[in-house]
């Protein structure tokens, strides 16, 4: 009556796609893009377990991408059933799933230009515009904390996830049609951190009888969040002293925020100078108006410092850039400065340009503030690895390599505990998601030790029956 089938992000840290069948009825869990290689993510994007046509409803945990950049192939492929999200994951997801569409188009008219001269048909990108509006009107936002029924007997509830704005858990309730106790499934979408700028704490998870959890620290550990101002001010100012500029690739909604705000506090203590910072990303300014829409989701100090200081997103330091020739400009800089800009692991976007037009200068520092998959540019220049090449060039990686795991947005080990170990008691079986192999391993483990009776880490396409 209740089955559960995994299909993203089994074993790996993109793809967030779980399906669950309530008396044959199904029901998705995220609809998230496939990254790393490009074609083998392109070609595990296009699949679905299951045709869109059937599809009852899809319960969407929070507006980044590899968890919902699929939504509009989802629709293209005959989908018409709603898609549940708290009302600022709804707004984040109609700027990004029409940043995604752009990207997705753009590559296709690159990689058909390269076609047509070698006399082979074209391609046609994995969606469109078009696909992306059609998805975004299917939305439905729900609050947290406000249950609402996906079919007649799957109750959901949403929950703060504290990951990034709107991110929430998901709490599932089944009631069986012979009677009895409901069975309670709670999927944790991506669990932020305590402490971190701007977003709320995560809120505790719901017990429940079945644990979906993601496991992408979960056998590290952050430094503290209390230190992230101090090692941030530490790199600006280490790198200012050698004359050079300060690269952040970061995520365009949440990472890039968390920075600007975390940049604005320093400046405005004094503790490092007002130099220009620049946030090179179209979409990270759309993000950054979303963010001010919903500023009831902020945590107190942010509103405190709101309150003193003004918009918490923007300071007379900081500048916007939406136009390609602006973008541009930066590369003929010479003088001290910050630029952020997407993509986060450094993939697409203009942040390939920056990276291309810094990382031989031994004066610049590239600062990595949250996690790189295996496989990407952002991986390489993590590891250090003494050439990369980008858009085919290969490069000296010669500027300073700073990596502050501390502004990550997912819960650490220690952090992933103190949300899980309360559920050990009732928990029935935990399955681990969203996570590297060895990092989900150590997890399992842990939460053994914790008192979980049965803990999976299942494959893709891997089944259970739940009741």
């Amino acid at each position: 009556m209740l089955k559960l089938q995994f299909h993203g992000a089994a074993r790996e840290v993109t793809g967030s796609c779980h399906l669950l069948h309530a008396d044959g009825i199904p029901v998705m869990l995220d609809c998230g893009l496939f990254q790393g290689r490009r074609a083998e993510a392109l070609e595990k994007s296009r699949r679905f377990p299951i045709d869109p046509a059937r599809l009852k409803a899809v319960v969407l945990s929070h507006a980044h991408i590899d968890h919902c950049g699929r939504l509009p192939l989802l629709v293209k492929q005959g989908f018409t059933g709603p898609i549940y999200a708290t009302p600022a994951t709804r707004d984040l997801c109609a700027i990004m799933l029409a940043d995604a569409a752009h990207i997705q188009e753009e590559d296709a008219r690159f990689i058909n230009r390269k076609r047509a001269k070698a006399g082979e048909p074209p391609v046609d990108p994995l969606y469109t515009n078009d696909d992306a509006q059609a998805a975004i009107r299917l939305f439905r936002s729900v609050g947290n904390r406000n249950p609402f029924f996906v079919t007649r007997r799957l109750k959901v509830t949403y929950h703060e996830a504290g990951h990034m704005l709107g991110s929430a858990q998901v709490a599932l309730e089944y009631s069986p049609p012979a009677g009895g106790a409901p069975v309670r499934l709670t999927f944790t979408g991506d669990l932020g951190r305590f402490g971190v700028p701007i977003l709320r704490d995560p809120a505790p998870t719901p017990p429940c009888d079945y644990l979906i959890v993601e496991s992408t620290y979960g056998g590290r550990r952050h430094p503290p969040a209390a230190d992230l101002p101090d090692e941030l001010a530490e790199a600006v100012n280490d790198t200012v002293q050698r004359g050079g500029k300060i690269i952040i690739p970061a995520f365009s909604v949440g990472r890039t925020q968390v920075i600007v705000y975390t940049l604005h506090k320093l400046q405005s203590e004094g503790r490092i100078p007002a130099i220009p910072i620049y946030v090179d990303s179209p979409l990270s300014v759309d993000a950054t108006e979303v963010f001010r829409l919903h500023s009831e989701l902020f945590d107190k100090e942010a509103r405190a410092f709101q309150a003193t200081n003004g918009d918490i997103l923007g300071c007379r330091s900081c500048n916007y850039i939406r136009e390609t020739e602006e973008s541009i400009q930066l590369n003929k800089r010479r003088r001290p400065c910050v630029i952020i800009s997407a993509s986060g692991m450094c993939e697409t976007g203009r942040i390939v340009h920056h990276l291309r037009n810094n990382i031989q200068s031994p004066r610049n520092t590239v600062l990595i503030v949250g996690f790189q998959a295996a496989h990407t540019l952002g991986r390489r220049i993590v590891e250090r690895e003494p050439h990369v090449s980008i858009f085919g060039q290969k490069l000296k990686l010669r500027a300073r390599v700073v990596v502050l795991n501390g502004f990550s947005s997912h819960a650490d080990r220690d952090e992933l505990r103190r949300l899980t170990r309360p559920l050990a008691k009732e928990c029935r079986r935990a399955f681990l998601v969203h996570g590297e192999p060895d990092q989900m391993e150590a997890m399992r483990d842990t939460m053994r030790g914790d008192g979980f009776p049965a803990v999976e880490m299942p494959g893709q396409g891997a089944a259970f029956d739940l009741a």
